[in-house]
């Protein structure tokens, strides 16, 4: 039985009663430890890392063998961009990163510009995705559920600013608005094969967004618990192994000393990976071309905003080449950032900074001193509510310290992700975790929103959003009738109908 509690433009939604305590749902991730944002990355959770075992050592002598003389050259040269880097982003400041209006998605000459700056910075905003009223209503019916359901959890726990929420009826709505998913499409598309399109090896469709659930953040004026500094997420260790994104070849230009013909941007390649050898609880294993969120705030510098490095090449080749250079001079002495002062490790070691099995990759001055982090890491330009900003899965990224602002810093995390094998059957197991409420497979375990009054049911969301949304969350099959699709397109849509049990073709 249902009877309405919340309620938003056009729809009401349906309050589910809570269940008794024997009708709880059995977690469907019970690989993943219980937690929360904190346990991905060790800043967060206040841990201090062991060192890395002996095998990584191994690993690095590996990737870069006969290629030694190579890779000092390119380190050496890397270095001198980065500091023409650092200048330009130190005098560009927000202005550096490229934006562009929602109505604009069509318009050619303005698409090759966002293009030409996104391909350059790997991070972008389109404004008014979302109509600022909508926006805002997400935020109060989110605000609606978090109140009705005491229980929920987040960090920090005694006054949450990133909500342990997966399926509130804010979150549902804002991944199937139609406006969110051709937003996905347009910024997908700036990634590109090097496969002919009738190519059928790789399978991967960029125009079918698939649904990822992520959590949410409501921080408040003044919080500095959510401090997270400079990261890469989709896992930290695995950039270096074989068994992950050693699988689909995908740094072997930087490990081989050429980071100059490293294609960030190429889609193919990163098919096969595999980001979460270590099941950290957080650490992402789908495949997302970029990470996003949509603003239910307004945003600023100062106000618990994002910041991001917008030189996602370069600083993509240093984070993967650092761990095979060691200084001869202190960092007190003068000469420490000089390129004389930086060779290839002997004897080498296991470290890879920043990076420990099952959690995300941190990044900081020290460890990486040649990024400049306190000078390149710049606030992405001001948002209002419903503008998506989005950034290369590969971005270092941040959060301001102290959340200096008068009002919340609110944001929905809603990722793009291409319709892809891996991602398919990623999709297949978070249908499962919708219907019970538990929080979606890449996440910690528990119990979630499955006693949550207020939580949606598959029947009420299949008849509330459009079947586009449908097929993203894995509810509907996909049509590979129409002709005009590539061989590759119709080939990755039977696919992805015949992997969750549709029968279309």
């Amino acid at each position: 039985m249902f009877r309405v509690i919340f309620r938003y433009p056009k729809i009401s939604l349906p309050i589910i009663t809570k269940r008794p305590a024997s009708a709880a749902t059995t977690p469907s991730n019970p690989s993943k430890y219980p937690g929360d944002i904190s346990s991905v990355f060790p800043s967060l959770s206040g841990h201090s890392p062991e060192p890395l075992p002996q095998r990584f050592a191994d690993i690095k002598k590996c990737l870069i063998h006969g290629h030694e003389t190579r890779v000092q050259d390119s380190w050496d040269k890397l270095l001198t961009v980065l500091e023409q880097k650092r200048d330009e982003i130190g005098e560009r400041g927000s202005s550096v990163v490229p934006e562009i209006n929602f109505w604009e998605l069509d318009d050619v000459e303005k698409r090759t510009e966002f293009r030409d700056a996104l391909h350059r910075t790997g991070v972008a905003v389109i404004r008014g995705v979302v109509r600022e009223k909508e926006a805002l209503g997400w935020k109060e019916l989110l605000k609606r559920y978090i109140a009705s359901n005491p229980g929920t959890r987040g960090f920090p726990p005694s006054n949450p600013a990133v909500y342990e929420l997966y399926w509130s009826p804010s979150q549902i709505l804002a991944r199937a608005h139609p406006n969110v998913l051709r937003a996905q499409s347009f910024l997908m598309s700036h990634w590109h094969s090097a496969l002919e399109s009738s190519d059928t090896r790789q399978l991967i469709s960029t125009s079918n967004p698939l649904s990822y659930a992520d959590r949410l953040r409501i921080r408040q004026p003044g919080d500095s618990s959510f401090a997270l500094g400079p990261h890469v997420d989709g896992g930290s260790c695995e950039r270096w192994e074989s068994s992950g994104y050693g699988l689909g070849g995908v740094y072997d230009q930087i490990f081989q000393g050429n980071w100059g013909n490293y294609n960030p941007w190429e889609m193919t390649c990163r098919i096969p990976v595999k980001s979460d050898l270590y099941n950290g609880p957080g650490t992402c294993s789908m495949y997302r071309m970029f990470q996003g969120w949509v603003a239910m705030s307004e945003n600023g510098p100062g106000q618990g905003h994002l910041k991001v490095c917008p030189m996602v090449k370069e600083a993509t080749a240093h984070m993967l080449l650092r761990p095979f250079f060691a200084p001869s001079k202190a960092a007190d002495e003068p000469q420490y950032l000089d390129i004389a002062n930086w060779t290839l490790e002997d004897p080498v070691t296991s470290a890879l900074q920043g990076a420990v099995p099952a959690k995300g990759q941190e990044l900081n001055t020290e460890l990486h001193p040649h990024l400049a982090l306190e000078d390149t890491m710049v606030h992405v330009p001001k948002v209002k509510p419903g503008d998506y900003v989005a950034w290369h899965c590969d971005t270092i990224h941040a959060v301001d310290s102290t959340h200096n602002g008068a009002s919340d810093s609110s944001v929905l995390y809603i990722p793009a992700c291409p319709l892809t094998e891996a991602n398919t059957r990623y999709l297949t197991r978070q249908r499962e975790t919708f219907a019970d409420g538990t929080p979606a497979p890449d996440f910690p375990s528990g119990d979630g929103e499955s006693q949550h009054r207020g939580r949606l049911t598959t029947e009420y969301v299949m008849k509330n959003i459009s079947l586009k949304a449908q097929r993203a969350m894995g509810l509907a099959a996909f049509d590979i009738r129409p002709q005009e699709k590539s061989k590759r397109e119709r080939d990755t849509l039977k696919m992805a109908n015949q992997i969750p049990g549709f029968t279309r073709t």
